[in-house]
């Protein structure tokens, strides 16, 4: 085994671990009230989840892409209640940009509409910002600058998505950032969209995952006509079929991270090109599983799994929120589409033929 496979697997069982232990049905109630899960923050910055990607000399682990899939998956089959991808997007980002990355949860501006730059500071307004009334600082990615802003800088006014995380407006009023960087060689797409669609993914991946393993264990404990549910062909075969859409996400998402990896390796605008597409591919797919997911974790529950008593929920109204985000499934295929059609009809077999996935 080499350090790179030892250190994903101890961040993945520490992830798994501590999403179990801090994540309950009570702790998923008071997050929706907004309770703030300090405990599990805790924990998630001590063993140094948070911020897996940024430089260890800019207060990161490190680790590379492949690590942080894990726990993004993690945390998407986990449902942490906490803004775990946005933080280690946000320290990306930073590290990227030479910018020392402050502790505490970060918020993660998904592209620069609605700000303007005038003399280095910003204005406008953003809406939809995760978790922004809960960060200390706030990380936006204008024109190919980094920059870092403190929460108590600007206005935020709560709001929240569908699965009832936080989703806030944030309105800047010539706001001078506390530091800035250049990213520099990068693809055709605002890195803090592609990376935070990758990670999207994986955490949509692993919510797939959580809603099968659910469905499962109801089929099994559910009696109809004197049997386990499990046990009828129809039950079983919209699983087995919801089961490989779930794994095929997860494949989807994995080869994006890789692909970011290699990005990162070579940072040529051929290989950030090439991770876009991956990272595009990748929400798309998971777009289109947790259609699929959803609809058999739902039918195999049947009424109870439309309850808010049931858990079902904490996981598929995740899943509805999160395909539109950082692009939804549509944006990306015509990405994909434009790319295609960019490149020619003579190129398409040698393209997809000629990726790698390692």
């Amino acid at each position: 085994m080499n350090e790179t496979s030892e250190l994903t697997n101890i961040l993945a069982e520490t992830a798994g671990r501590l999403f179990t232990d801090h994540v309950t049905r009570d702790s998923l109630d008071a997050a929706e009230q907004g309770t703030w899960p300090a405990d599990l923050w805790q924990q998630l910055e001590e063993n140094g989840l948070t911020q897996p990607l940024a430089p260890e000399e800019l207060g990161g682990l490190g680790a590379g892409f492949a690590e942080a899939f894990v726990i993004a998956f993690a945390a998407g089959s986990g449902r942490a209640p906490v803004p775990l991808v946005e933080t280690m997007t946000a320290g990306w980002l930073l590290g990227r940009a030479g910018i020392e990355v402050p502790s505490g949860p970060l918020g993660l501006i998904d592209g620069a509409a609605g700000l303007s730059v005038d003399d280095g500071a910003l204005s406008g307004t953003v809406k939809g910002v995760p978790w922004a009334a809960k960060s200390t600082h706030l990380v936006a990615e204008v024109d190919g600058t980094v920059r870092l802003i403190p929460t108590d800088t600007v206005q935020i006014t709560p709001d929240t998505n569908m699965a009832a995380e936080p989703r806030d407006t944030v309105a800047f009023d010539n706001v001078e950032p506390m530091a800035s960087g250049v990213l520099g060689e990068g693809g055709g797409l605002a890195a803090v969209r592609v990376v935070g669609a990758a990670m999207r993914a994986a955490q949509m991946a692993g919510a797939c995952e959580k809603a099968i393993s659910l469905a499962v264990l109801h089929a099994k404990d559910r009696q109809q006509f004197g049997r386990p549910i499990a046990k009828f062909q129809a039950i079983q075969q919209m699983l087995s079929r919801a089961a490989a859409r779930a794994a095929q996400a997860r494949a989807a998402a994995e080869v994006a991270f890789i692909a970011l990896d290699r990005a990162v390796a070579k940072d040529t605008a051929e290989a950030w090109a090439n991770a876009e597409m991956d990272v595009a591919a990748a929400k798309v797919v998971t777009g289109e599983a947790a259609e699929i997911v959803y609809d058999a974790a739902h039918q195999t529950h049947g009424a109870i799994g439309f309850t808010y008593e049931h858990e079902l929920h904490f996981t598929t109204r995740r899943l509805w929120a999160w395909r539109g985000e950082f692009g939804a499934e549509t944006e990306w295929a015509e990405e994909i589409g434009r790319r295609v059609l960019g490149r020619g009809a003579e190129n398409l077999w040698p393209d997809l033929t000629a990726r790698q996935m390692g």
